[in-house]
């Protein structure tokens, strides 16, 4: 995963994602650390996430390299996130919600841990609006799910942050480019965390 998901199409969204990244930084499903050179001089902090060990020794030879902002690496799971009420600027996640479950608690751990007005940066693929992708997605999700850590194919991603204490303020869909259409309908955009909820 960690070959697959860091050339071609991939860097390019990330960087743009992560253009708006500010301030102290959570990143859930942090991984082997791929977004690491896409977070610019904005961000002062960086604390990362993730459930799976297996993922860490890569993670720590990223890390290694150093970065202009301070790095702070924990092992957890995004449903019960180990950290205090508003406690970050930025709440970021790349193709990690499609692995997360249940999703809708998870989206509530980032909005708990958001500062008012907060920003959730996410790049998620998920159910396609074509009917016909999305009888392959509900299809091969059970497959997908036990070869790709938990990946599940067919989440309605915005729909899914819509019934969230988060409000998106930006959001694009697409077909990513050579992926294949039932693996890649994507959602990329930034929600805001509400107060009023």
């Amino acid at each position: 995963m960690d070959l697959g998901m860091s050339d071609g199409p991939f860097t390019g969204y990330r960087q743009k994602l992560l253009e708006h990244a500010s301030g102290h930084v959570l990143e859930i499903g942090i991984g082997t650390g791929l977004n690491l050179p896409f977070y610019g001089p904005d961000v002062q902090k960086l604390s990362g996430i993730d459930p799976n060990p297996g993922m860490s020794s890569i993670l720590k030879k990223r890390t290694d390299h150093g970065y202009p902002f301070e790095i702070d690496m924990k092992q957890g799971d995004a449903t019960n996130l180990p950290y205090a009420d508003a406690s970050f600027d930025v709440v970021v996640s790349t193709w990690t919600l499609c692995s997360v479950t249940p999703a809708g608690r998870a989206l509530e751990e980032i909005a708990r841990v958001l500062v008012p007005h907060g920003k959730f940066l996410f790049i998620e693929h998920g159910l396609s609006p074509d009917r016909g992708v999305g009888w392959i997605q509900n299809v091969l999700t059970p497959v997908q799910k036990c070869i790709a850590d938990g990946c599940h194919l067919n989440k309605p991603i915005s729909e899914m942050i819509a019934s969230s204490p988060l409000e998106t303020t930006s959001l694009e869909t697409f077909y990513m480019e050579k992926v294949p259409r039932f693996g890649g309908y994507t959602f990329m955009g930034i929600a805001q965390k509400q107060t009023d909820r």
